[in-house]
């Protein structure tokens, strides 16, 4: 009877330790303590909402004990944590505007993220820890790198960051192993940029969170002596001096979901190839995922015909989104046609259809969440770079697609050019028309839009 009494109380310790492990429960308890935080958003995606309760209380266990390790500091000050469960837009993305409104010092953030820089509170970020067969994978990555003999950069969904080291150290193994005495296999294995992070504001640079290429330097710690840097979504890694991108084979360690579809439109000269750590198979087959680009080069098209563009903010707290707002008003003025800024939450049909004039919606948000599939919109939603390809006459897609507000912002294609009174070629339409110069007319929806970006957006 008493073993039996011993078993199930270690079987709940282990679960209580899984489940801290899990949620990083003293990580985080030591990252409010540290900075002295007395007001705490936690922002939880749906899934996950379930264990907020737990997570509070487990939180609040862990503070009293720092504090019990410290007494006699004075700062018995007490911390109130806010659970924030509909988020205002994509939960990818920090929901500032959410915390905003419980005065909120900082953003706990739990679950699936983009990393996207923030504009005005600090946070840190609780990943989550899905299970992963470690040997399955890494006898996959080797052996698929072995049989097509090109380098690979493994990239993976940070919930695997947890099993990343171990998987490095099965690859060193499985290279030795497959290699013998000749050279070894060369893999490169992004890293996480950070698990905390703070406002970057809207007219700095993002940390280093976006952009394909920048020079790097041994002394930053990049790993090799000289070379390329790469990051996205919140990884980073770095490539030898001379190296290109496309040379290598993309390993994706993950699902399919948006942040591997962001690797697929970014870097869509590389060779892709798919781990599902769910399955334990490869995916090498992605003309599906290829087959989006072919779509967005319609739209593209399709918007270039556009005379009235709306505008839609797809988020109030990423670091640079007013900048590109006022970069795309500034571009469809230049191209001479009537633009709306629209602030309605999550965009869906039946919100869309209250603005019948508006041809085509451009949607500023983060990258993981832009690619909207507006087959039921009346009209198409492009992104912040295609309306650059769009409306900036004599522009030309050459396969680079960008995703990233910092990246497009750092790119030739923000140069708003002087658009011509010539008439152009419609694909669409199978002719040469004339676009219309509606900047004479005027709609009281700019106004009322305008008022209420600034009383949502915060701080500029």
């Amino acid at each position: 009877m008493e073993e039996k009494v011993h078993t199930r109380w270690r079987a709940a310790s282990s679960a209580v330790m899984d489940f801290e492990s899990y949620y990083e429960i003293a990580p985080t308890a030591d990252f409010i303590r540290s900075r002295s935080f007395t007001r705490v958003a936690l922002q939880f995606p749906d899934e996950l909402l379930k264990d907020s309760v737990r997570v509070v209380r487990a939180l609040r266990d862990e503070l009293q004990s720092l504090e019990s390790d410290t007494e006699g500091n004075g700062d018995d000050r007490e911390v109130r944590f806010f659970v924030m469960a509909d988020t205002t837009y994509g939960s990818c993305c920090v929901d500032e505007v959410g915390a905003s409104h419980a005065s909120a010092e900082c953003v706990i953030h739990y679950g699936h993220t983009c990393l996207s820089p923030t504009s005005t509170l600090p946070a840190f970020f609780v990943f989550g820890k899905a299970s992963i067969n470690i040997s399955h994978c890494a006898d996959n990555i080797s052996n698929y790198a072995w049989t097509n003999g090109k380098p690979i950069v493994v990239l993976f969904g940070l919930e695997y960051a947890h099993a990343m080291q171990d998987i490095k150290e099965a690859l060193v193994v499985e290279s030795s192993r497959l290699c013998g005495s000749r050279s070894r296999l060369e893999l490169y294995c992004a890293e996480v940029m950070c698990s905390d992070m703070n406002p970057s504001g809207d007219d700095k640079t993002s940390n280093g969170h976006l952009g394909p290429v920048e020079s790097c330097a041994a002394d930053e710690g990049c790993g090799v002596a000289t070379g390329a840097r790469y990051s996205i979504g919140g990884l980073v890694w770095n490539l030898p001096a001379g190296q290109r991108l496309e040379e290598y084979i993309l390993f994706w360690i993950g699902s399919d979901n948006s942040a591997f579809a962001n690797v697929v439109l970014t870097f869509n000269g590389c060779d892709i190839v798919r781990y599902d750590a769910t399955e334990k198979c490869l995916v090498t087959d992605l003309s599906q995922q290829r087959r989006i680009l072919k779509c967005r080069y319609y739209l593209v098209e399709k918007a270039k015909d556009a005379n009235i563009i709306g505008i839609l903010v797809g988020t109030l707290g990423v670091a640079g989104y007013l900048r590109i707002i006022r970069l795309m008003k500034e571009l469809i003025i230049g191209a001479g046609k009537k633009a709306y800024t629209l602030v309605m939450g999550k965009p869906n049909p039946a919100k869309l259809a209250n603005f019948p004039e508006c041809d085509v919606f451009i949607y500023v948000s983060c990258a993981q969440t832009a690619l909207l599939d507006s087959k039921e919109f009346l009209a198409p939603v492009i992104t912040p770079f295609e309306a650059m390809l769009a409306f900036n006459r004599g522009s030309q897609w050459t396969g680079a697609y960008m995703m990233e507000f910092w990246d497009l912002i750092r790119s030739s294609l923000v140069e708003v050019k002087k658009q011509s009174g010539e008439a152009r070629f419609s694909f669409l339409q199978g002719g040469y028309i004339e676009d219309v110069d509606l900047q004479g007319s005027f709609s009281l929806l700019d106004s009322f839009t305008e008022m209420g970006m600034k009383s949502f957006g915060g701080k500029k």
